[in-house]
């Protein structure tokens, strides 16, 4: 099909509004890596705002390694959301495995109470006090546990089961397979793709832990890696530098933001594949 001149005139006009969105959205990411680039000099120079720095040091991230408590929230935070990811997947495949059965007993019944839980909660206070009599307070389960499983995501991956070929289970039924094998090594296989894209949510949520963390955490040797963030932005008197020092405050924050993210944002690239056919099936068939 030959394009005529109209047609590349759209495109080039799609092509600009993509190019203008997708500058938007990186700009603050580069704005914040310049910041934690530069020397104070430069910075103070320009206002606080440098987007390409004329010098690089990297004095503000050799000052974050050496600082006790975020190195030790970062791997509070990556042992969070590996035991926290691994655990959402197990509870949630378990479950949605035989409320994808049509034939399974009380089937509509257990799912209206799951869509209930997913419009109505418990609220915090009964959530916190169910874990505090549980035993769980300054423990990482506090974290884990109480969003184990997650209604929208385990709906998904419900809808997901639903759609593979009834054909196969019955094969492997009739070839001896129990419920727990056929699970296993046919529905779990032909499902990566709505596997990676779940447990990347997951994974985001869990990396993402503040608020549970602040409410069931009392030791700050257990905080995660976004409450200590939270009081190196504030300037709390526990991680504030002093103003006098190599590093200021300015850049020692934009490098703590880029040090919390880049992690997770390096994850993505690997998935990206299962990800993305994990959205188009779930926008299909959800």
């Amino acid at each position: 099909m030959v394009k005529g001149r109209s047609d590349f005139i759209i495109d080039g006009f799609v092509y600009v509004i993509l190019f203008v969105v997708g500058f938007i959205c990186a700009f603050p990411l580069l704005y914040v890596f310049s910041v934690s680039l530069t020397p104070i000099e430069e910075v103070l120079k320009n206002g606080g705002f440098v987007v390409l720095p004329r010098s690089i040091t990297l004095e503000a991230y050799k000052r974050i390694i050496e600082q006790r408590l975020l190195p030790r929230a970062m791997g509070v935070t990556v042992y969070i959301t590996v035991m926290g990811t691994a655990i959402n997947m197990f509870f949630s495949v378990l479950m949605a495995y035989p409320l994808s059965k049509l034939k399974l007993p009380g089937r509509k019944i257990l799912m209206n109470f799951v869509i209930f839980t997913m419009l109505f909660g418990g609220g915090t206070i009964p959530t916190y006090l169910l874990v505090k009599d549980l035993g769980l307070m300054n423990t990482y389960w506090a974290m884990i546990l109480p969003t184990a499983i997650d209604t929208y995501n385990m709906i998904v991956i419900k809808a997901f089961f639903e759609n593979l070929p009834a054909d196969l289970f019955e094969s492997a039924r009739i070839d001896g397979a129990n419920e727990f094998r056929v699970l296993w090594q046919i529905a779990i296989p032909l499902s990566k793709a709505v596997m990676m894209t779940v447990g990347l949510f997951y994974a985001v949520g869990h990396w993402s832990t503040y608020f549970s963390a602040i409410m069931y955490i009392t030791d700050e040797n257990m905080h995660t890696l976004q409450v200590v963030l939270r009081k190196l932005l504030n300037n709390n008197p526990e991680l504030n530098m002093n103003v006098d020092v190599v590093v200021p405050t300015q850049t020692m924050q934009m490098a703590s933001v880029i040090f919390s993210s880049v992690p997770i944002i390096l994850v993505y690239p690997f998935i990206q594949k299962y990800f993305t056919k994990g959205i188009m099936l779930g926008a299909i068939k959800g």
